[in-house]
Parts: C-alpha cells; structure tokens; sequence
C-alpha cells in the first residue's frame, strides 16, 4: 500500500512511501490486540482500594445481644457486618494487577492495530520536522493544514521531542509518542495517525 508524503503544510511532496504489508497489511488477531490493550489498562490500576475487614475495626469485643431470642440475626460484637460501621466482609485489599503478555503476542496486537488502521485509510505519513521552541499555535496550524484538527490524533515520531510534545500538551484529543512508545491501546484509540518518515522506517525495524 502506497501512501503520499505531505509536508507540515499539507502539500503534496510528490514523494510516496510503501507501508510495509508485513505491518500493515496483515490479517489483524482480535484476541492479540484484546489481551495487550488488557494489559495495559490493568498496569495502569494503581490497587491501592482498601476496606477495614472486623478485625481491623476499633471496638469492644463484648457481645452485644442474647444468642437466641432476640428475633434477628446473631451479630455477635459491635463489630459484626451486619451493623453499620461494622467490619466488611471479603471487601478489597491493595493488589497488583499486572500480568504478563508474550513479546510475540505483544508485537502481533501491534501489527494488527497498524492494520486497522492502514485499512481504514487513517494513516497520513509527514515529512521529518521538528520546533525550536514549543509553539502550540504551530502545532494547531499543522492540524488544520493536514485536515485533522477534529479529529482524536496521535502523532508518531522517531524519537521523544520535548519541544513537540509541550506544543500538543494543551490540545485536547491530541497525543504525540515516540516509536518506542507505540502501544495497541494508543493506536486505536486515535483516530488518525500522523506519522513521520523516519518514524515509519523505525517501525519496520520494531516490529519486523
């Protein structure tokens, strides 16, 4: 699949470059792209949630009521769950809820991402540029010159730019990454993907 080089102007350069049928161009793994987009939802969980079980609850341990009788539950001390301020029965203690995916398995959610994206015509390659200075205005002018402004964006470089990255901080709905960066739950998350020459070819090299 050929796609057209622009320029941060939005004109056409002339020049075309081949997305590589290896990455983009495969049939996508459902299942591939389900457990690494699982992954990375589930290492952003920090597990802190905590409740005090009965015997972590301050309190006498004195029986409040007659065994029988009574007419309603036994309920034992002031800290029984059945009374209000009471301990929690099987609630949530802090966890890790990281797992592990293969690198293999990892690298073909990846593909596949690229792949969905690649088929439905939301890739727009750039040619190399880089700010001196952060300059959300300039970044908002590439936006609106590539047509993609209303749309949820991620920009791929071949490497982190600061400059880059604190000029797009500001806009809602846009994200810029390195290639080293890339992740399933990024790509499809976007809804186009601008990507730069350069960072194309390093993605053949991840990824290959």
């Amino acid at each position: 699949m050929e796609v057209n080089v622009l320029n941060i102007k939005g004109e056409d350069t002339g020049r075309k470059v081949t997305l590589n049928e290896s990455i983009f161009g495969i049939e996508p793994n459902d299942h591939a792209i389900y457990l690494d987009v699982k992954q990375h939802m589930a290492n952003k969980r920090q597990g802190t949630h905590k409740t005090k079980e009965r015997n972590e609850i301050a309190g006498s341990r004195r029986k409040l009521g007659r065994q029988k009788g009574g007419g309603g539950a036994r309920r034992g001390d002031i800290k029984s769950p059945l009374l209000v301020g009471g301990g929690r029965v099987f609630g949530p203690t802090p966890r890790d809820y990281s797992f592990k995916v293969n690198k293999k398995t990892k690298a073909l959610a990846r593909r596949s991402a690229l792949s969905y994206k690649a088929q439905g015509l939301s890739i727009i390659v750039v040619e190399d540029f880089a700010f001196e200075t952060p300059k959300t205005k300039e970044f908002i002018s590439i936006t609106n010159n590539l047509k993609v402004s209303d749309k949820k964006l991620l920009m791929i470089l071949t490497e982190a730019n600061k400059n880059v990255y604190l000029s797009a901080r500001n806009i809602k709905g846009a994200e810029v990454n390195a290639v080293s960066h890339l992740n399933t739950y990024g790509v499809l998350n976007a809804g186009i993907l601008v990507v730069t020459e350069s960072a194309l070819s390093a993605i053949d090299n991840i990824l290959m």
